[in-house]
């Protein structure tokens, strides 16, 4: 009676801890996306009241009049593009990693991981000297270039895990039918390792598509403002209007959570993969 008892606090008790995760990951986001749609006499006045009318005047205003679909057009782009060019690359070198042995093998992977240790600003110096030689700056080729780089250790780590789950009984009857390196790679390993692509690639595209200090350092123009830094000049022209500044916020982390929904399935099996091979 006494272990049925105690299995049943222990499930109740992690339940409570689960359930109080959940809302304090959840509210945030719930009470911005419900006060976007309130006016600000109503967020001031109780900010936790439920909206009386549900009006989209704040979003068609925040798109119209501050140019928020060319930074939201600009982020799309920046982000997807630097994800897929990020994604395809490391999931070379995590086939690589994870598939074949050769002479300084491990030194080089740590070399590449190691990356995951040294902060972010301390690039800034050399990133920016490259970008301004190679007549980069200002555009979005080189945001492109400079977030595909970005991630590299955590996806690796990923992507190496995911290869090596492959049995390699596959890749030897593949060379046996004469299948070369492409083949096996695009055809054989690539379809089987579609979890843990899935997570490097969202991992890396909310990295992209949050990324602000590098948006702000190599760019000027509106022409290639992504929505980060765009924001950063929301707060000061919305900086009494909550309304709007909800609504940019809204879009700005809505297309993330999308994008997360559609393929959690695939991450949640990767993360479990590279959990129980270590």
């Amino acid at each position: 009676m006494n272990t049925r008892t105690n299995s049943l606090a222990e499930r109740l008790f992690s339940y409570a801890v689960m359930l109080f995760t959940v809302i304090v990951s959840t509210f945030p986001i719930v009470w911005i996306v419900v006060s976007s749609f309130k006016t600000n006499k109503a967020i001031l006045g109780d900010p936790f009241a439920l909206p009386s009318s549900i009006s989209f005047k704040a979003y068609a205003d925040v798109f119209t009049q501050y140019n928020f679909l060319i930074y939201f057009k600009n982020s799309l782009i920046i982000a997807t593009t630097s994800t897929l060019i990020a994604v395809f690359i490391y999931a070379l070198a995590g086939y690589i990693f994870g598939k074949f042995d050769f002479f300084g093998k491990n030194v080089l992977f740590i070399l590449c991981t190691i990356t995951l240790l040294v902060p972010g600003y301390a690039r800034a110096q050399p990133i920016f000297t490259i970008v301004m030689k190679l007549n980069l700056y200002d555009t979005k080729t080189g945001l492109v270039l400079v977030y595909a780089s970005f991630g590299m250790a955590l996806a690796l780590f990923i992507l190496r895990v995911t290869f090596m789950s492959i049995p390699k009984d596959l890749d030897e009857a593949a060379i046996i039918d004469g299948a070369g390196f492409w083949r096996i790679f695009w055809h054989v390993n690539l379809p089987l390792a579609k979890s843990g692509l899935a997570t490097s690639g969202i991992l890396l595209f909310l990295a992209n598509w949050n990324e602000y200090f590098y948006a702000l350092v190599l760019t000027t123009s509106e022409a290639n403002r992504t929505l980060p830094v765009a924001l950063g000049f929301f707060n000061e022209a919305f900086s009494y209007n909550y309304t709007y500044m909800f609504a940019a916020l809204t879009m700005i982390i809505i297309p993330g959570i999308v994008i997360y929904l559609l393929v959690q399935e695939q991450v949640q099996q990767s993360v479990a993969s590279s959990g129980v091979k270590g």
